[in-house]
């Protein structure tokens, strides 16, 4: 009887372990970046400088959250799906300074650039994020506020974050917009593309140095398929159009020079840090999937043109945008790519995601090689 009753004890304490490891191994995520992943941190700021935002009202969240989420969609993005597929609790906005952070945090903010304030004043350019200090370095700075708070010793730090999920962008595509929109030129703005993967190579290097066991770097998003882009840089020229799909074509390949750049940086990371997965999320090759095949992945309407907006060709417009009075969202989001001219919606997010845990547009996939 005693045997059995060792035996009984021993299965209970096996099933008790396994219940109490997490479902992939992950015990929280850190995350930067922009408005494709912020969660509440621009709508912080806002409140404290004064400034007007939009995503804290209607029909922003109305998919999923049904009410406004102080996020850029009509529901999750990338980083709320990634926490429900390892079983954590949604990111909170760093600057709420809510509660504890050991579940992971969220440095992101709408509207940030890769580069400082200061670059931006120095070329004599227009930035949407001035007169904010939120780019890419004050969300490192936060980072390493925050750190005294989830580990104390170099060991301690090095487990607790060998355990976490690192997610460095996207970020640069504000960069680049604010670059064009100030009159660059595609030249001068290739040649500010390598200080951009310089910043963002800084930060990966951080996270790696501090213990960073997986970290995610995401390209950049096919820019010259965005309705604000279609309206505000448009072209009279027909052969600055991409005939198969309707974007510009310009401004796609910039985001394709980032891309390459990006992938050589975490390629050089990988060298240097064996130990670590480094990996590669593009964002580039799905989207402009979906741009060119919409009707195969659900999205009925047309990709080019923005589900919540008013006015011209992309249902986009400066004077009218998503969130201000009497501008409505299409009547339903998960069959429209593009929620508000910028951002995506949650179904286009979901594909994304997905693609991105199992592949094949994440090098290598988050999940390979992960235990369940």
């Amino acid at each position: 009887m005693k045997r059995i009753a060792f035996i009984i004890l021993s299965f209970l304490f096996v099933l008790l372990l396994f219940q109490v490891t997490p479902s992939h191994g992950f015990d929280s995520i850190f995350s930067f970046g922009d408005s494709y992943t912020d969660t509440g941190n621009l709508n912080v700021l806002a409140k404290t400088l004064n400034i007007p935002v939009f995503t804290d009202k209607l029909p922003y969240g109305e998919t999923f959250f049904h009410r406004p989420s102080n996020r850029c969609s009509d529901g999750r993005l990338i980083v709320d799906f990634l926490a429900e597929e390892f079983g954590l609790p949604f990111l909170k906005p760093y600057l709420a300074k809510s509660g504890s952070y050991r579940q992971g945090a969220n440095f992101a903010v709408a509207g940030a650039t890769a580069l400082d304030p200061t670059f931006f004043k120095k070329h004599n350019l227009k930035t949407i994020a001035a007169p904010l200090n939120i780019s890419l370095d004050f969300q490192l700075q936060w980072f390493k506020e925050l750190k005294p708070s989830l580990c104390k010793t170099t060991k301690d730090c090095r487990d607790y974050f060998g355990r976490s999920l690192f997610i460095v962008g996207e970020i640069g595509g504000n960069d680049y917009i604010d670059m064009f929109v100030s009159g660059l030129s595609m030249e001068q703005v290739k040649l500010h593309a390598h200080t951009i993967i310089q910043t963002i190579a800084r930060t990966i290097k951080e996270v790696l140095d501090q213990g960073a066991g997986t970290v995610v770097v995401p390209g950049n998003i096919p820019m010259g398929c965005l309705p604000t882009i279609l309206t505000m840089l448009k072209s009279n020229k027909y052969c600055s159009y991409d005939q198969k799909t309707g974007c510009l074509k310009r401004y796609n390949i910039v985001s394709t020079y980032h891309n390459t750049l990006l992938l050589e940086a975490i390629n050089e990371f990988r060298y240097k840090y064996p130990k670590a997965k480094i990996i590669y999320a593009d964002y580039y090759k799905p989207l402009s999937n979906f741009v060119m095949y919409p009707k195969r992945y659900g999205f009925i309407y047309n990709p080019l043109v923005a589900c919540c907006g008013k006015g011209g060709k992309y249902n986009w417009s400066t004077t009218e945008l998503c969130g201000m009075p009497h501008v409505a969202a299409c009547q339903n989001p998960s069959a429209s790519l593009n929620w508000d001219g910028v951002h995506l919606t949650e179904a286009a997010y979901r594909y994304i995601t997905n693609s991105w845990l199992k592949g094949p547009y994440a090098v290598p996939p988050i999940l390979e090689g992960h235990k369940n």
